[in-house]
């Protein structure tokens, strides 16, 4: 137990927030962008057709690591899992004794150099048998340890870590605070020299590590004092979990994912040596943020295998169940949902597949090709296991174990709905996703127009700021008027799927000056226009899904002439079935309840409706504050354990 620690950080506002969140984004685009250039009505269909393939080396590899995946993966007790809310130490063994932890770590610091494709085709898998084994696997190597080693690492930290991650030391990267979530500005934790620049002291308290429970190896970011000699600001360190002033204090418990090892850690003094700093002082939440471009995609990779399995499902049972005299699945209402589930996963599988290629590739710049897949799959694989439950009826309400016992087949369907909940939430929750992608997507307005939309700028420099930004607009509008989309034959080489690509283009044109005339509107404006913003970046992602899957269906038309009818099939009714979202979205961006909205939120906030309440119970009441303090007074004592033999660098 610990006393309450006054807080190490001023308060914080907006416009402080908003500096440190840009300082932390990559400004530039070196390299292209299909995603981005959907936001700026050019689509160029060339960035990614012909689909991009993986290399055959990495393919050998990846096929043969997937077959020992599925052998081992057909032993573990799943059911044991969700009972006991714990993944057993003999599967974290059996994981490790694969090489699972070390998927994407290149061969030569002991890793199996799958590459992101792999990665992501055995977290697909993973993803359909149990997705706490997902979470550990995705929390150790998307975010964990490897990637930012790999990404900013030098040769000797490489050298020294990454051959342990692959052998099974399981990592967890510590970033949240109980007051810090979105926002690291307010980050609390310290890092503070030694005098003679040989360690830092790190102190502080970290709220949902995932993986922390059962780590042996952390990245820790945590705020390092501007002083002489150190330029400060938030910083990546690798911490030995085991060390001195570590603490984790409880195991957290969820709606699902009842076997993820995630806890509340406290740092008290804790000394790290000044090599352990991966990157510089300050690069922190650049690297975070680096880390995230690709490892996103495992979210993505997990609801892609919960899409599968529901399909597989919702399959079976509704030729199985008859009602009425034939099989529900026959029926029309349920006929739409076996529909929305099976074109929706092809459009799934068609997203992750092609980012991670072009992840692998390194060639394209998929930072918003990576947010929105993370985004659109979490979405949309938490309505496919909605959907799935409802199919079922009473018994996709009902736990498998409850089925089983009473002598059915134990189908998880509720489980599913349960343990892909959180992946709104994940790395980013829709919400700052939309506003993350935004970002992006208006950064070609933002940098034209510059100090144009800085409302504490004089007169005079707007004008100037207004020629500048007249001179973009006027060379980039005119390129909005005709395109590619509006020409009959165009991109008839595939097929029936040619007129879903010229919508594509057709509407990544009419995205593009929506966005101009909220620009025009709004200016500076529009960054607070959320709802708006929200469905300009909803409308990219359903053409980004729209686009990966016809080029898939085309790929596999190629391949297998004798799936082609039906990837043909199934890509023509997803690209349908999104197009009607599209243009709800379309219009939704002028004819909306926005402002009403928001004005009715500002008054319930302010009480004025706070009588709507009454004749109600609320049994949280007296149970603690919305926000702890740092460490509980109830903290337990340390609950860390180790569940690998791993050797250990000496």
């Amino acid at each position: 137990m610990s006393t309450t620690r006054e807080s190490t950080v001023s308060p914080v506002d907006e416009q402080e927030s908003r500096a440190v969140a840009e300082a932390a984004r990559e400004p530039e685009w070196r390299k292209p962008s299909f995603a981005k250039g959907l936001y700026l009505g050019q689509f160029d269909l060339s960035l990614i057709h012909p689909h991009p393939r993986p290399d055959a080396e990495r393919v050998e590899r990846g096929e043969a690591f997937l077959a020992d995946l599925e052998a081992f993966l057909r032993t573990v007790d799943v059911a044991a899992i969700e009972r006991d809310a714990r993944i057993p130490d003999d599967v974290f063994q059996g994981l490790a004794d694969l090489g699972a932890f070390g998927m994407k770590i290149p061969v030569e610091y002991g890793g199996l150099g799958l590459g992101q494709t792999y990665y992501n085709h055995a977290l697909t898998m993973i993803g359909s048998v149990n997705a706490s084994i997902g979470a550990l696997l995705s929390a150790h190597q998307s975010v964990g340890v490897p990637e930012p080693l790999m990404l900013a690492g030098t040769e000797e930290q490489k050298r020294r870590w990454l051959p342990r991650c692959a052998a099974g030391a399981v990592s967890a990267f510590l970033l949240t605070e109980p007051e810090v979530g979105s926002d690291p500005a307010r980050l609390q934790a310290t890092a503070v020299p030694s005098e003679d620049g040989s360690e830092y002291v790190l102190d502080g308290t970290k709220l949902w590590t995932t993986n922390g429970v059962v780590a042996e190896l952390l990245v820790v970011m945590a705020r390092v004092p501007k002083a002489d000699g150190h330029r400060g600001g938030i910083s990546a360190f690798i911490v030995e979990a085991d060390a001195p002033g570590i603490t984790v204090h409880r195991r957290n418990a969820f709606m699902g994912l009842r076997g993820i090892e995630n806890g509340l850690t406290s740092l008290t003094g804790v000394r790290v040596p000044a090599g352990n700093l991966v990157g510089r002082e300050g690069e922190g939440l650049k690297i975070a943020l680096t880390t995230l471009n690709a490892g996103r995609l495992a979210i993505p990779a997990i609801c892609a295998g919960s899409g599968k399995w529901s399909l597989k499902i919702a399959r079976e049972w509704s030729k199985a169940r008859v009602q009425w005299g034939h099989p529900v699945g026959e029926h029309a209402a349920v006929a739409h949902k076996v529909a929305f589930i099976a074109a929706t996963t092809f459009a799934l599988e068609a997203v992750v597949d092609l980012s991670g290629v072009l992840a692998d590739e390194d060639r394209k710049d998929i930072r918003i090709e990576a947010a929105l897949a993370k985004l659109w799959a979490s979405e949309m694989g938490w309505r496919i296991a909605d959907e799935l439950v409802q199919i079922r009826g009473g018994r996709g309400f009902e736990t498998a174990e409850s089925l089983r016992a009473r002598g059915e087949r134990a189908v998880g369907a509720e489980q599913q709905l349960r343990d892909l909940r959180i992946n709104r939430i994940f790395e980013g929750s829709t919400e700052i996703m939309h506003l993350l992608i935004a970002r992006e997507a208006v950064d070609a307005h933002l940098t034209a127009a510059g100090d144009l939309i800085d409302p504490h700028l004089e007169l005079a420099d707007r004008l100037k700021a207004a020629v500048s930004a007249g001179g973009f607009y006027a060379r980039w509008l005119p390129q909005l008027v005709a395109g590619k989309g509006d020409l009959p034959a165009a991109y008839d080489e595939f097929g029936p799927l040619a007129t879903h690509l010229r919508y594509v283009e057709r509407t990544s044109r009419k995205l593009a000056r929506a966005t101009f005339y909220g620009m025009a509107r709004w200016q500076g404006g529009l960054e607070r226009k959320q709802g708006f913003l929200a469905r300009v970046v909803d409308v990219g992602a359903e053409l980004f899904a729209v686009a990966a899957s016809c080029v898939r269906a085309a790929m596999l038309a190629a391949d297998t002439p004798d799936q082609g009818k039906s990837a043909f099939q199934l890509a023509h009714t997803f690209a349908e079935q999104s197009r009607h979202r599209t243009e709800r979205l379309l219009d939704e961006l002028w004819h909306n309840t926005d402002a009403t909205d928001e004005r009715l939120a500002s008054r319930v906030l302010d009480g004025d409706y706070a009588w709507l309440e009454d004749g109600i119970l609320d049994p949280s009441e007296g149970t603690g504050p919305w926000i702890t303090e740092a460490i509980p007074a109830d903290a337990m004592d340390d609950v860390h354990r180790r569940v690998i033999g791993s050797p250990r660098d000496t």
